[in-house]
C-alpha cells in the first residue's frame, strides 16, 4: 500500500512510493555507473521540451546498447500519468521536476539468484522544482564565479559526453575541488585535455561578444535541450548570431558576457573566471535579454519564480552536496 501523503514514483509501469523506489545493490547502475537519465522542467505546470527530453534519453540509450522498453508514446503518458499522481503534493506555485532514469537491470550473475526481476528498469520520479533550484535567486544579480579545475573532461574518444549517463565522477571530483575555493557561488568550469572549455558539471558554457553567442563545440560536451533552445530559438527571436568554436580562458576573459544554461535554472549569468572579472563582472544586456524572452516564450517570469522560492523558504539550505553544493559548510 501507497502511505497517505507520499510522493510516488513510476517503475517500469508501476507506482512505487517514493520512499521504496530502491535499486538492487547488483543492478549494473550501481556496478558500473551504467544508467542514462533525463531530468525535464515544467512552466506553470506544463512540461518544456519533453518530447526532446526523451528523444535524448532514447539516443543515449542507443549509444551504450541499453534496451528502452516503451516507446515515445508510452513515455509521454508515463510522464504525464507521475505528474497528475504527485499533482496533489505539489504546491500551487511549484513546478514538476521529472527525473527518468534507466538502467540495464542486474548483472547477469545474479539473474534468478537474488529475487529482483532482471532485465531494464525505467524510473521516473515527480520531486519539487524549487528544491533543486533553492538558494540560487541570488546568482540572477551575482552571477557564477566559473573555477576552472584541475580535474578534465573525459573527451569523446574516451567516453562520450553527448551520452547523458550517470558516469560522473569526474564532474563530482571537480565540484570537490572547485569548493575549496574562498568565496561564494563558486562553480567548476572544465577543460578537455588539449586546454579547450568544454561545459559545467551539468550545464552548458556560452559566452558573448556584441551580438554573438560563442559556445564549445558540440563534440566534448553534452548537447543540452536549454543549449539547443539558446542557440535555434531565443538567438533567432533577438537577432544574435551564433556560433560554435575551439574557446580558451584567454577568450572567456575578453568577452563582454558569459552565461550558463540548465534545464532547472534556464539561464545564469557566468560574471568571473579564476577571480577575474568577465566584461564589467555583472550581468551583461545580452544575458538579461535572453532571460526574458525565455520569460515571456514559456509565460513565467523565470527570475522571479526562483527568487519568490528563495523567500519563502521554511528551512534553511542544507549543507554538503547538492545538485549545486559540494564539500561541506565552512
Amino acid at each position: 500500500m501507497i502511505p497517505e501523503r507520499s510522493r510516488v514514483v513510476w517503475w517500469n509501469g508501476q507506482f512505487v512510493p517514493e520512499a521504496d523506489a530502491r535499486l538492487s545493490i547488483y543492478d549494473s547502475a550501481l556496478m558500473f555507473g551504467d544508467m542514462v537519465f533525463e531530468m525535464t522542467r515544467s512552466f506553470g505546470k506544463v512540461q518544456f521540451k519533453l518530447r526532446e527530453h526523451l528523444e535524448r534519453l532514447s539516443q543515449s540509450a542507443k549509444a551504450v546498447e541499453l534496451p528502452l522498453p516503451f516507446s515515445f508514446t508510452e513515455l509521454e503518458a508515463a510522464a504525464q500519468q507521475t505528474i497528475q499522481a504527485n499533482e496533489s503534493l505539489c504546491t500551487a506555485d511549484d513546478e514538476h521536476r521529472l527525473m527518468i532514469n534507466v538502467t540495464r537491470g542486474l548483472l547477469s550473475i545474479y539473474e534468478g539468484v537474488v529475487g529482483v526481476p532482471k532485465g531494464p528498469q525505467v524510473i521516473m520520479a515527480d520531486f519539487p522544482l524549487r528544491w533543486t533550484v533553492a538558494g540560487m535567486g541570488e546568482l540572477f544579480d551575482a552571477g557564477i564565479h566559473a573555477v576552472i579545475p584541475s580535474q578534465r573532461a573525459i573527451p569523446a574518444s574516451l567516453l562520450d559526453p553527448k551520452v547523458k549517463h550517470r558516469s560522473r565522477l569526474h564532474y563530482f571530483k571537480a565540484n570537490l575541488e572547485v569548493s575549496r575555493w574562498q568565496g561564494s557561488h563558486n562553480w567548476a568550469l572544465l577543460l578537455d585535455p588539449n586546454g579547450f572549455i568544454t561545459e559545467g558539471t551539468g550545464s552548458n558554457f556560452f559566452l558573448v561578444k556584441g551580438r554573438q553567442l560563442i559556445t564549445p563545440l558540440g563534440q566534448n560536451v553534452l548537447r543540452g535541450i536549454s543549449r539547443h533552445y539558446v542557440m535555434e530559438e531565443l538567438a533567432r527571436q533577438l537577432e544574435l548570431r551564433v556560433a560554435e568554436d575551439q574557446l580558451e580562458s584567454y577568450d572567456v576573459l575578453q568577452a563582454d558576457e558569459a552565461f550558463m544554461t540548465a534545464t532547472p535554472f534556464c539561464l545564469l549569468p557566468v560574471t568571473q573566471l579564476n577571480g577575474q572579472p568577465i566584461g564589467a563582472g555583472t550581468p551583461g544586456p545580452v544575458t538579461q535579454a535572453l532571460l526574458a524572452q525565455w520569460s515571456r516564450n514559456v509565460g513565467i517570469d523565470i527570475v522571479e519564480q526562483i527568487k519568490q522560492w528563495d523567500r519563502v523558504r521554511t528551512t534553511p539550505p542544507a549543507a554538503g552536496v547538492s545538485p549545486y553544493v559540494f564539500g561541506t559548510a565552512r
